[in-house]
């Protein structure tokens, strides 16, 4: 694992890659760096914002709201950005508060009619006294983020209650930040204390302890309302409010029958990577706790309580435990169970986008496609695409100086692609800029959506040029977002509803005209050509008026940009564009790109299935053979099928063919997914 010094250099040169490539203040892209860490694990929701504001005795960053839990978070920072790590001090943090507290109580105090109403500061102080006003918050945070360490003389803040509001006081630095990262690879987690008798289910496995038990709905409420999402972030879904009818059924238990919801509800499941009990053998601490099917069940108790105001006392909710005995296997165990246990409501492929062939392919491509050379320079690069947050970073973990520089030569920085800011740039070409503005995880599971669907009726569809498109693409974004920064008219605020926006219209016009823009133009020089920059200027201008002129009734422009009626409005504009024939391809131009594409993809799998197959042990094969013959009236395999996979498991084919070697890999791969222990 690599150290908090090393984290710490690794962390601020990714600030300073946001903010040079993205045209950011430096400021502005530690601060959404840091909340998109805290939206990963269940801190924060998608939908906090940037919205700086600086006066005497106030000072704030953005804020944050997360309507099912009514917890309003207001955050502000101590960015060092030094070269060494800087400590935390007890003054700075008070002063911060106090800051923090005064701005808040201005904004009780209608602060937001002393604002232009086009700032994101408006869009704040309203907000945050319209929240107080209708009694819709029930906890304010107020948070402080740095680069800093935080002093070891510091203690901790009291949490206190005004006018039964519950106030807490956070402080997110560098070393919290640090184990944030470091637990996407160690399953790190919290602890969650119960009283819970339980049943030990004997089991035979070496990877998990089985615990039937019980929840009372009090204990859940109180979990879910400390830990909110975190509680469920590894579940492959989240709470759909009282619409279907499973929830509605959950509530209606709740209200007219709630001591029957044990017979009536199927209950939770949930993982640990350990437990402890009392004397009487109850469960009263639990590790690492994680509701992987039934966060529905959670949520809907949870809002029965809080918004609907129901006793929920008598609900007893059945639980089965599973504690993963190697806790460096929890993430993939916890995955298997979500897939396999979530039958309660329909689910959609997308949900578990995380095990998506579509990770897999765009890895591939990263390590083995290099971007062209430019501006001279001789030294040829990859970009590196990280489907986990830090995977960048750990990979550099235990490597020399003189192979970590080498590795940053061949994957530099500024091109690691986050797959939520692809997911954004994907869904702003895909014209869905009122997605994008929903925020990166709402954007990022549309876009799983998009591409689930695309990979089930065309599995050859993530070629090497959709890849290089996607870049070219993520090239795209980054470089308006500097163009609106950069410009005279930009007079700050809603900078990122401008950039989605202005791709969006690019590529309207585009298709409305009955062209497609040649993406290769950019991947070749790692750059936009500057006619395209030329337009995507008088774009982003004309888009920034419009946006800033909400119909009646939307007086919030953050939410009126999240409105598809907002897109249909800005198709109106009429701007007129021309691109040079050098930018742009015909209907049969691309339709033979995509042909050609496809080919030489199929011909690559094909070759990489015959290899793969080529170097699985005997083992394997005999182990496969055993088991579909024990299962051969549940298969129900072909006579090739089984021909096939039972002269392999005997050595009678050495080299298999592209054909046969197809026919074993499905049968290998379906085993698999049924969940056989295959010792490969």
């Amino acid at each position: 694992m690599i150290s908090l010094d090393e984290f710490y250099e690794d962390f601020m040169q990714s600030v300073l890659s946001e903010s040079d490539s993205r045209g950011l203040m430096k400021s502005q892209a530690f601060f959404e760096n840091v909340c998109e860490e805290l939206v990963s694990i269940g801190e924060l929701t998608p939908n906090y914002t940037f919205a700086e504001y600086q006066k005497t005795c106030m000072e704030v960053e953005g804020y944050d709201y997360d309507e099912e839990r009514n917890i309003l978070s207001i955050l502000t920072h101590k960015f060092f950005q030094e070269d060494e790590m800087q400590t935390l001090t007890k003054s700075i943090i008070d002063t911060k508060f106090k800051r923090l507290e005064g701005f808040y109580e201005k904004c009780l105090d209608e602060l937001y009619i002393n604002l232009e109403e086009t700032s994101e500061a408006y869009s704040m102080a309203y907000n945050i006294y319209r929240y107080s006003i209708e009694n819709k918050i029930d906890k304010i945070r107020f948070i402080i983020l740095s680069d800093g360490a935080l002093t070891n003389r510091f203690k901790s803040i009291q949490s206190k209650e005004i006018n039964g509001i519950k106030i807490e006081y956070r402080i997110v630095d560098i070393d919290y930040i640090y184990k944030i990262q470091m637990s996407q690879y160690s399953g790190g987690g919290f602890k969650v204390n119960v009283n819970s008798p339980c049943l030990e289910i004997p089991t035979k496995s070496d990877e998990y302890e089985a615990y039937l038990t019980v929840m009372c709905g009090d204990d859940l409420v109180n979990i879910y309302g400390e830990y909110g999402q975190r509680l469920l972030e590894q579940n492959v879904r989240t709470f759909l409010q009282f619409k279907g009818s499973v929830n509605k059924g959950i509530k209606n238990t709740i209200q007219y029958k709630s001591d029957m919801f044990f017979a009536y509800n199927n209950g939770i499941t949930a993982t640990a990577t350990s437990i402890e009990r009392d004397e009487n053998g109850n469960i009263i601490l639990i590790n690492d706790f994680q509701i992987v099917n039934g966060g529905q069940t959670t949520s809907a108790i949870y809002a029965a309580k809080k918004t609907s105001k129901l006793d929920v006392s008598n609900v007893s909710v059945p639980m089965k435990l599973s504690v993963v005995k190697d806790k460096e296997k929890q993430n993939e165990f916890v995955s298997k169970v979500s897939e396999y246990a979530n039958t309660q409501n329909k689910v959609n492929k997308s949900d578990f986008f995380s095990n998506s062939p579509f990770h897999k392919q765009m890895k591939e491509y990263s390590q083995r496609v290099w971007a062209p050379v430019c501006d001279g320079s001789q030294k040829r690069t990859r970009w590196f695409y990280e489907r986990v947050r830090g995977e960048y970073l750990n990979e550099q973990a235990y490597l020399t100086k003189a192979k970590k520089d080498k590795y940053q030569m061949e994957y530099p920085k500024k091109q690691l692609i986050d797959k939520t800011f692809l997911a954004k740039s994907e869904n702003a070409w895909l014209q869905k800029p009122h997605i994008v503005c929903k925020g990166a995880q709402y954007s990022f599971a549309n876009f799983a959506n998009d591409i689930t669907s695309k990979l089930d009726k065309d599995n050859l569809c993530i070629t090497e040029s959709y890849f290089k498109d996607a870049i070219s693409r993520i090239i795209m974004f980054r470089t308006v977002e500097k163009i609106i920064s950069s410009s005279v008219w930009y007079d700050g605020g809603y900078r990122s509803q401008t950039v989605a926006y202005t791709i969006a219209y690019l590529s309207y016009s585009i298709e409305k005209a009955g062209k497609f823009l040649n993406f290769n133009e950019i991947w070749e020089n790692q750059t936009l050509p500057q006619e395209l920059i030329d337009i995507l200027s008088y774009i982003a201008r004309e888009v920034y008026i419009q946006i800033n002129k909400p119909q009646s009734g939307h007086a919030n422009v953050s939410q009126w940009a999240k409105k598809e009626q907002c897109w249909e409005e800005m198709k109106k504009l009429n701007l007129s564009i021309s691109l040079p024939k050098k930018l742009l391809l015909n209907k049969q131009d691309e339709k033979y790109n995509k042909k050609e594409d496809r080919r030489i993809k199929k011909i690559d799998d094909n070759i990489q299935v015959q290899s793969t197959v080529i170097q699985m042990n005997m083992s394997i094969w005999i182990e496969l053979n055993s088991y579909y013959m024990e299962h051969v009236k549940e298969y129900k395999l072909s006579m090739a099928q089984r021909d096939i996979l039972k002269k392999m498991s005997m050595g009678v084919i050495t080299l298999p063919s592209e054909k046969q070697s197809k026919i074993l890999y499905d049968l290998y791969i379906r085993a698999k997914e049924d969940g056989v222990d295959i010792n490969d």
